[in-house]
Parts: structure tokens; C-alpha cells; sequence
């Protein structure tokens, strides 16, 4: 495993104009922002159209979410493709792939449940081209270079998701859920051909990796097991996906309840909407704020504080404020004292991965996000059932505010506000620190 940087060099703030001025950091980028632009609108499109065939709030739910929870289980049993294969077919073939999805939803009048099916099939398989673009992307950008490469990816998915709702609104209502999911696969059909045509072809051993079957025999669900295997033993691989999995599916969960709420306090029409906008908003400033002005070593030491006071805000919904008090305590989860807090984790997880697995382990991370994030909202609208939206929205605020806790218990009590820089330890666990 590479160490970390030294402190001189590991403390170096780069620019979003130099991490920009990478080509290959550039192409995706762009292709991954029209992508989730893609993505907001064919999820909300997908379940408005469920809705209108159905009456069921129910399967209008199971369809926004259902895109979400298959990734896991496809990061486990085809994640090490990302490290196999050659990057370009892949990442092309995977936009292909939900680009014909999407086709088929819009032209294809089809059961509900064969809709929820090709939904999911395709969730499985996401995890591994995005594994595939994340491992470019960490080879292209070097210390902190990569860091606010995640910064602006961040950023623009902020942007890209609320720009997203807003053109599923707009499509829906001109063109109808059938024309405006054919607007979606335009647009990843536009994302395959850029990757297509500007990304050079490259082999596996191009770009860092190990071609053909080298990390484990078999086929590819044996050796993506056995690879997840080897990435979840690791004591600081788990805790690094644990602590990058645990806050936002928490805040996750108190964002499902926001409809539910702004009902129970009989606000204004509409201004659910307004409050549902406000974490998205917090965070695109949040990730700009702290990607851009804190240095690296400084971010890193700011992570615990940072998920304290991204669980802190919800606490006040326990006294059940009115709009104006909501909307503060929702931008702030979400402001730089909040999400920002993952930017000090990334070269710590990069660190910590090993050569030949950082695709299944990019992909891992982001599929296990994207399935807590799905359950976290059932688990905590269950617990609204007894106690209130805002009492439930209050305690996954607490819940993310004990997950600062929990890290700060990794650290000696001589540094109690800072992350340590560590090396991949071996299957049994073991670890070391590179500060």
C-alpha cells in the first residue's frame, strides 16, 4: 500500500482549476453529472408514472427507492468486474444499459411489477461501472488533487439532483411520463457515446489493476465475493465504509419523513418541497465551503465535529418548529457542517484500499451508501409510527451525532479531533497508522 503523503506535501491545497484541468477527471465529470441529472429525472418520472396507473402511494414509494437497495447485493456478487474488465466497454456498456432501460419504461406498456424488475436488474449491474469510473478518476488525481475531485463531484450531483426534479416536473407535465423517460435515456444514450469516443482504451494493467482472474479463481461472483470478503475483514476498510454509510443513511431517514411532517403541521401546499430542497442546498455550499478553503490535514481533523453537528440540527425537531425554524435546521444539517465531513475521509479510504481492489471497493462503498440511504427512511418512518415525525426526525439526528462519538473512539486521547492516515491491514484486521 502507498503511504500517506508527508505532512509538507499531504497539506498542499490544490484549486478546482487544476483538479478541472485533468482530461480524463473532466470527461467524467461531465458524463456523470448529465447522468444524475438522468438519473432524478427518470426515478421521479418512473414513480409518478406508477402512481397515475396504480392509486398506490405504496408502490409509488417501492418505485422511487427501488433503484437503490439491489446495489449492494450487485456490489457483492459482480463488484469485482470493475478491477477485470477494460474501463472503457464497461462504463460505456453501463450507461447503455440504463440507457435502454429507460427506453424500455417509455415505450413498453408493461406490468408494474416487470417495471419495479427492470429497474432493479439494472441497479445491480450500476455498482460496477461506477466502480470503474471512481478507480479512473482516483488514478488520474494525486493527494489532494482527488479529494476536491470528490468536492466538485459532490457538488454537481447536489446541483444535478435538484436541477433533475425540477426537469421531471417541467417533462411530466409537457410531454407526459412516457415522453420525459425517453428524455432520460437521450440523455445517458449521450453520456455512452462521450465515454465511447474520448476515453482512451486502456487494459485493467493499464491503469493499476490486475487483468484476467489474478485476484481470486473462478468466475466473476466467486471472485467479487472473495474480494468483498477481503475488503470487509479489513478493520479499517469496514470502519472507513462504516462511517461514510452511517450518517447519511441516518439523515437519509429524517429526510423520508420531511412529506409526513410538513402534513402533520397542516403547512402550506408546497412547502414540503421547500424543505426537501433545503439539504441538497446545504450541501452544494458545504462542499464548496470546505472543499475549497480548509486544507486537507485540517478537513481531516474536522470530520467528527463536522458529523456532530450534521445529527445536532434534526435534535430541534423534537419541539416541533414551524417552516421558517425547519428550513434552518435542515440547511445547516446540510451545509458545510454536515455532509462536508466525508471530504476528510477520502484519502484516508483511497489510503486504505488495496492496488488491485479499488474498484470493488469504490463500488462497495457507493452501493452500500445507496442501500442504507433506502432503508434508513423505512426504518425511522416505522419508528414515527409511535413517537411523531419530529421525535423521529430528532432521534436520527441523534443517531448521527452518536456516530461522531463512535469515531472518536478510534483515535488516541492525545488527538482527539483528528483523523489518522492509515495503510491497508491484512484479513485478520490488524492496521497502521501513517501519521
Amino acid at each position: 500500500m502507498t503511504p500517506t503523503a508527508e505532512p509538507a506535501q499531504g497539506n498542499h491545497r490544490v484549486t478546482y482549476r487544476e483538479v478541472l484541468a485533468e482530461p480524463r477527471f473532466r470527461l467524467f465529470f461531465s458524463t456523470r453529472t448529465v447522468a444524475i441529472t438522468a438519473d432524478a429525472l427518470r426515478i421521479t418520472t418512473f414513480s409518478v408514472l406508477v402512481f397515475s396507473s396504480t392509486g398506490s402511494a405504496l408502490l409509488s414509494a417501492v418505485a422511487f427507492g427501488i433503484g437503490f437497495i439491489p446495489q449492494l447485493f450487485g456490489s457483492l456478487l459482480l463488484g469485482s468486474l470493475a478491477d477485470r474488465l477494460p474501463p472503457r466497454a464497461l462504463i460505456t456498456g453501463g450507461y447503455a444499459l440504463t440507457c435502454a432501460a429507460a427506453l424500455l419504461l417509455a415505450l413498453v406498456r408493461m406490468p408494474v411489477a416487470a417495471g419495479l424488475g427492470v429497474v432493479a436488474l439494472v441497479a445491480l449491474a450500476t455498482p460496477v461501472f461506477h466502480g470503474a469510473s471512481s478507480r479512473l478518476v482516483a488514478q488520474s488525481l494525486e493527494g489532494d488533487a482527488y479529494v476536491l475531485g470528490r468536492s466538485l463531484n459532490n457538488i454537481a450531483a447536489s446541483g444535478a439532483q435538484l436541477f433533475g426534479l425540477a426537469l421531471g416536473g417541467a417533462a411530466v407535465a409537457v410531454l407526459g411520463p412516457h415522453r420525459a423517460l425517453a428524455v432520460s435515456a437521450a440523455l445517458y444514450l449521450g453520456c455512452a457515446f462521450a465515454i465511447r469516443i474520448r476515453l482512451p482504451r486502456l487494459q485493467p494493467g493499464e491503469f493499476g489493476g490486475t487483468p484476467g482472474s489474478t485476484r481470486g479463481d473462478g468466475g466473476a461472483v466467486r471472485a467479487s465475493l472473495h474480494g468483498a470478503g477481503l475488503l470487509l475483514r479489513g478493520h479499517t476498510v469496514r470502519r472507513l465504509m462504516l462511517a461514510q454509510w452511517l450518517p447519511p443513511a441516518f439523515v437519509a431517514g429524517a429526510e423520508g419523513l420531511i412529506v409526513a411532517y410538513a402534513g402533520e403541521r397542516h403547512f402550506a401546499p408546497g412547502w414540503y418541497a421547500v424543505l426537501m430542497g433545503c439539504l441538497p442546498v446545504g450541501m452544494l455550499v458545504g462542499d464548496l465551503l470546505v472543499g475549497r478553503l480548509l486544507r486537507p490535514l485540517t478537513r481531516e481533523r474536522l470530520v467528527v465535529p463536522l458529523i456532530a453537528l450534521m445529527g445536532l440540527p434534526l435534535l430541534g425537531f423534537a419541539a416541533e418548529p414551524g417552516v421558517g425554524v425547519s428550513s434552518c435546521l435542515l440547511l445547516l444539517c446540510g451545509f458545510g457542517f454536515g455532509f462536508a465531513y466525508g471530504l476528510g475521509l477520502q484519502r484516508p479510504f483511497l489510503d486504505a484500499l488495496p492496488p488491485d481492489g479499488q474498484g470493488q471497493g469504490f463500488g462497495l462503498l457507493g452501493s452500500g451508501n445507496m442501500t442504507l440511504q433506502g432503508v434508513g427512511p423505512a426504518c425511522f418512518g416505522s419508528v414515527a409510527a409511535g413517537i411523531g415525525t419530529g421525535g423521529a426526525i430528532a432521534l436520527a439526528g441523534g443517531a448521527a451525532a452518536l456516530t461522531a462519538g463512535w469515531i472518536l473512539t478510534w483515535h488516541q486521547p492525545t488527538s482527539p479531533v483528528s483523523v489518522p492516515n492509515y495503510s491497508t491491514g491484512s484479513e485478520n484486521g490488524t492496521e497502521t497508522a501513517c501519521v
